[in-house]
């Protein structure tokens, strides 16, 4: 039984803790049909689509944009985000990437985005219609942005023409548009960057190779030949993309952070199942300190990831304009502590714990990707020092 006792802290109200049941009961219900039909797992594409519709038809994907234009709140709720990405993280990891994608994916046209651009694209995301993606990281510009190459420039009139490469791009090849970050040379590094829509039928896009993770994605390189995109879909100012990346990360890092408490949780709720069951030496694993031991370790870990990420999602609830150091300790210490705890949930199934087919198996894999991406923790340590020196 999965420990809820964390929803009675003063984070949150009877708002959040109805969402956290409404939605444990929801995935319960409608997620096994999905993710565990035949074939589910051979076809991620198809899954992911899947996911999104069920998704956007139960009316999640409302957490993801604005009250105008479809979703549940004026602005987003960080809270919520969390609370939804923990819970689908513990039911499932695709489950997860389907939803985070639709927020971090339109966030920048949430930020940023002009009035006809949010109508055009964000109703459509909250509804599960369109897929969004965010296409940021290139070969050589991973967790340093300010070193993005992908060029945007003046085209023929009214419109800008986008030329690069991406890589590792969360969605690629079945989003219907991408929020490309690119260098429009307003001044050096971070400086020079700005934000655009593309859509994925805009001549010139081309799903060059899909690449293939431990934890089966949707991921592709993207290449972008001269793809010509009106002017009107630039998102906020040029010259203003790394601020608005950064802006659109600030609200979603956390959230990573989230994730990987929902699939840390899964761990424990599976180790404590095992052990109760599982007999050495002529009594059951629960039994024996070490295990006990272990078992500790792994609920302190867990609750103090979560203390991290819900500090971090109210303080933004509360008006932060920013809570870059709030969020960077929260999804450092989370992604960091999760895949320990789920470590210790292989080692205590002994051989099982490494077989194809056993949820704690498919964990340890969806779990290692959650340390890198969004800013590995190695940046988010750079992060947490740098602000504190600059105090």
């Amino acid at each position: 039984m999965t420990d809820t006792s964390f929803l009675s802290w003063p984070f949150f109200d009877d708002s959040y803790r109805r969402l956290a049941a409404d939605l444990d009961a929801w995935a319960a219900a409608t997620l096994p049909g999905i993710v565990d039909a035949p074939g589910a797992h051979d076809d991620v594409d198809a899954t992911c689509r899947a996911l999104v519709k069920a998704l956007g038809a139960g009316g999640w994907l409302r957490y993801c944009v604005p009250k105008a234009y479809g979703g549940m709140f004026n602005t987003l709720d960080v809270r919520s985000l969390c609370l939804i990405r923990e819970t689908l993280a513990r039911h499932s990891g695709l489950a997860d990437f389907a939803f985070a994608m639709q927020g971090l994916g339109s966030g920048a046209i949430t930020l940023a985005g002009s009035d006809a651009i949010k109508a055009e694209y964000l109703p459509a995301v909250a509804r599960g219609d369109r897929i969004a993606a965010f296409a940021l990281t290139e070969p050589e510009a991973g967790s340093d942005v300010a070193s993005i190459a992908t060029k945007l420039e003046a085209g023929p009139a009214g419109q800008y023409l986008v030329s690069g490469h991406k890589t590792y791009i969360s969605n690629g090849g079945i989003a219907d548009f991408y929020c490309v970050f690119a260098r429009s040379g307003e001044g050096a590094g971070a400086r020079g960057l700005s934000a655009i829509v593309v859509d994925a039928d805009c001549p010139g896009l081309e799903i060059e190779e899909r690449i293939e993770v431990m934890a089966p994605h949707p991921l592709a390189r993207l290449f972008f030949q001269g793809c010509a995109v009106p002017e009107a879909n630039l998102l906020g100012t040029r010259g203003a993309g790394f601020k608005l990346a950064m802006a659109t990360l600030d609200i979603f890092r956390s959230t990573v952070g989230a994730a990987a408490l929902g699939l840390a949780r899964r761990a424990l709720d599976e180790a404590v199942a095992h052990t109760r069951e599982r007999s050495l030496f002529g009594k059951p694993l629960a039994e024996q300190p070490i295990t006990q031991e272990r078992l500790a370790e792994m609920a302190l870990d867990i609750d103090a990831s979560a203390l991290l990420i819900y500090r971090a999602a109210w303080v933004k609830d509360s008006g932060a304009p920013r809570v870059t150091r709030e969020a960077a300790m929260a999804k450092l210490y989370a992604t960091d502590q999760a895949q320990a705890t789920i470590d210790k949930a292989v080692q205590m199934f002994g051989g099982r714990g490494v077989t194809r087919g056993e949820k704690v198996e498919e964990l340890y894999r969806e779990i290692r990707a959650l340390r890198i991406y969004e800013g590995a923790s190695e940046v988010q340590k750079l992060v947490i020092a740098r602000q504190l020196l600059s105090e």
